[in-house]
């Protein structure tokens, strides 16, 4: 099966060369946010157009045209990058959308562009054959063979893995990709496969993989009752929270649940940030190119808390992998940021691997 014609320049040649340095990749839900990870030591950001072609299609979030220009502009002023998500998968009635996007991320000189959708990619290539592509963790691709398939056929230069592999795995696609590798250091966990999640759908008939969002803001209610203030979306009873008790914004996955007799808790997945601090030296030996934080739907506050103390520690772990150690007040800073105000290593660690 070939996506492009055998002249086009998305044709691989040898597979680039992994990043001189692991890379900081932060978010920018707006240009205030931009700027504080640009100014508290991220070597690259990425944002997303005001569409529902980028995965954090919130209202008040993302870039119009001069918001991105003087973006760009202020991230090449200081030698940073900028990369714009078109993660979502284009719609039938309306894919122009989506092409319109690639153009127009080409046209104001971004970096590279993190796409999931292949016929997409195969568009890049076609009309703007210069710019770098990235498999968004949209693309759900969890071993070598489909980073390798999205390589032959569209050029990546880079791959997002999703947030479901133990560190053993990571290091065993790493050992064979192709093209480098960015995985999430820090924010908001995801307990399925992203791109393949269908939970969201279920309750509000939307899914986040084509508008954007998991929770859309039309289908979430907040009601005080007797029994403690209630979350639902789309209707439907997500939580219940108890007075005092911090109460984050709902997603299906992250509710809590009847199961069997008398037991209610987070049956699928806690409201608790990943956070990989103490994996740098492994993550850096293994040859992980980029380190992502999430949170475009975060404040600036938040942006330039996380960076400045991820810059602090991949600094000191490049100069010192042997003797490096995470810092109890890297930890405290950044429980003061995280979902649940706890965290955890996810996936990364799984003691019965």
């Amino acid at each position: 099966m070939t996506f492009v014609d055998d002249d086009s320049p998305c044709l691989p040649g040898a597979p680039e060369k992994p990043a001189a340095r692991m890379e900081l990749v932060c978010p920018a839900g707006s240009l205030p946010a931009l700027k504080a990870a640009v100014d508290h030591g991220a070597d690259c950001v990425y944002l997303g157009f005001r569409d529902a072609t980028n995965a954090r299609n919130f209202a008040g979030l993302n870039f119009d045209e001069t918001a991105i220009e003087a973006g760009i502009r202020y991230a090449h002023d200081r030698g940073r990058k900028v990369f714009v998500a078109l993660n979502t998968y284009p719609q039938a009635a309306k894919a122009e959308l989506w092409q319109r996007a690639v153009d127009r991320a080409a046209h104001s000189g971004v970096d590279a562009v993190i796409l999931a959708d292949p016929g997409l990619m195969a568009y890049a290539c076609k009309h703007q054959p210069q710019l770098r592509l990235h498999l968004s963790v949209q693309g759900s691709a969890t071993n070598y063979e489909a980073l390798d398939f999205y390589y032959q056929h569209f050029g990546i230069a880079r791959a997002v893995l999703p947030r479901v592999l133990s560190l053993v795995q990571v290091q065993q696609v790493l050992e064979k990709s192709p093209v480098e590798i960015e995985v999430f250091g820090f924010g908001s966990l995801c307990v399925m496969v992203e791109g393949r999640c269908a939970l969201s759908s279920y309750v509000t008939g939307e899914a986040p993989n084509t508008n954007g969002v998991c929770s859309p803001p039309k289908a979430v209610r907040w009601v005080e009752t007797p029994k403690g203030r209630e979350s639902r979306l789309g209707g439907v009873l997500i939580d219940r929270y108890a007075p005092g008790e911090n109460a984050g914004y709902p997603t299906l996955c992250k509710g809590r649940f009847d199961v069997g007799d008398d037991h209610n808790y987070y049956a699928i997945e806690e409201p608790t940030s990943l956070n990989t601090l103490e994996l740098l030296p492994a993550l850096m030996n293994m040859g992980v190119s980029a380190i992502k934080i999430e949170g475009r739907q975060r404040s600036p506050a938040y942006v330039a808390q996380v960076t400045q103390v991820w810059r602090a520690a991949i600094d000191r772990c490049r100069a010192n992998p042997d003797h490096y150690s995470a810092q109890p007040a890297w930890f405290s800073a950044l429980d003061k940021v995280a979902e649940g105000q706890q965290h955890t290593l996810g996936a990364y660690h799984r003691p019965w691997k």
